[in-house]
């Protein structure tokens, strides 16, 4: 996927995680976009666990959205 079309992605995953989990969280639109990108990451490598997805899959949205909320959980932490 080309690398502004990733952003966009990352940037909506990102927009639902943080709707999907309101509170304080610190930093704007760029913090949203490297969330949801590395959602998509995380959900990914959680689907590879799960027997889900192959090497080189992507994960779906709803992996990317999972995997970006358990980031914000993770940086609510610390």
């Amino acid at each position: 996927m080309h690398m502004i079309g990733q952003a966009i992605v990352g940037l909506i995953v990102g927009i639902i995680a943080r709707f999907l989990l309101p509170g304080a969280d610190g930093g704007g639109m760029i913090w949203t976009i490297l969330i949801g990108v590395a959602g998509g990451f995380v959900g990914g490598q959680i689907g590879k666990w799960l027997g889900w997805y192959k090497d080189g899959h992507p994960a779906g949205w709803g992996l990317s959205i999972v995997g970006a909320m358990v980031l914000l959980l993770i940086v609510r932490m610390f």
